[in-house]
């Protein structure tokens, strides 16, 4: 699929989420962003992937903090190397991303992805950013069919959405194309600062959706739908064909499997 006319900005959400990290003590890193993955810290696995991609034509990495980055010659070598715009991160990852997104235009298509994402390619990249723009959408989200995951990592724990026409995972990727799509990031604060309070996102969602979902009977369009109707945007999904897309690292046991995975396919 040939690149889009615009190319994007990518931000790389690169901080972690709590001190200590859990996957960058298990990988002895600074932290979890430069935890190795075939011998290449993850970040870099990111950046590469991003950079060999016609579709970004600059990425800002939010953290991780000044301190870290000041420790270690390793990821300030990266920094450089890659021409970066590095911005300190915020108290939670959608609080980071609203402050990237503050830095530039209001218009400018932004890539939104994390530093975890250790299998990403440049084909996903591109492949994401290319049907982003074919569709009429604000905002979307990439998604892969969990079944196909699974027959591709048998053993691999991933989180599902179930919805009538099947469950899928997130792939940490997320187009932000206009100025009135930014109000998903935004959204997104209000969940995290919520999180505690699930009610309250149910009383927003409403009771009949919730309940259609909990019986299996909400369709990812219905719930697309829904999404676009709550924040206020035209909301959709890409649907990805690369079940290592869904593949982040989130735990030290994923660490490994993705570890193992690397070393079998010789990246």
């Amino acid at each position: 699929m040939p690149a889009p006319s615009t190319p994007f900005t990518t931000i790389v959400l690169a901080a972690d989420r709590g001190q200590p990290d859990p996957v960058a003590q298990a990988a002895g890193a600074s932290c979890k962003a430069m935890s190795p993955i075939g011998g290449k810290p993850m970040l870099v696995r990111v950046l590469e992937a991003l950079w060999a991609a016609e579709s970004v034509a600059s990425i800002i990495v939010c953290g991780p903090p000044r301190a870290v980055v000041d420790r270690d010659a390793d990821l300030k070598r990266i920094l450089d190397a890659y021409r970066l715009q590095w911005l300190p991160n915020e108290s939670s990852p959608s609080t980071s991303a609203a402050a990237a997104l503050k830095s530039l235009a209001a218009d400018t298509p932004v890539l939104l992805t994390t530093a975890d994402h250790a299998l990403l390619t440049p084909v996903m990249v591109d492949h994401f950013c290319g049907q982003a723009c074919l569709a009429s959408a604000d905002a979307l989200v990439a998604l892969a069919a969990h079944e196909a995951i699974m027959q591709s990592y048998p053993g691999m724990r991933r989180t599902a959405t179930r919805f009538q026409d099947g469950p899928f995972c997130g792939c940490n990727l997320f187009a932000i194309l206009n100025a009135r799509g930014r109000r998903a990031v935004d959204f997104w604060r209000q969940v995290e600062a919520e999180r505690k309070q699930p009610w309250k996102m149910i009383h927003k969602l409403g009771w009949q959706v919730v309940l259609k979902y909990l019986m299996g009977r909400l369709t990812l369009a219905e719930g697309l739908a829904r999404a676009s109707e709550l924040i206020g945007i035209e909301a959709d999904a890409v649907l990805m064909p690369f079940p290592e897309a869904a593949v982040d690292v989130d735990t030290p046991a994923d660490w490994s499997f993705v570890e193992s995975i690397v070393r079998n396919a010789g990246r």
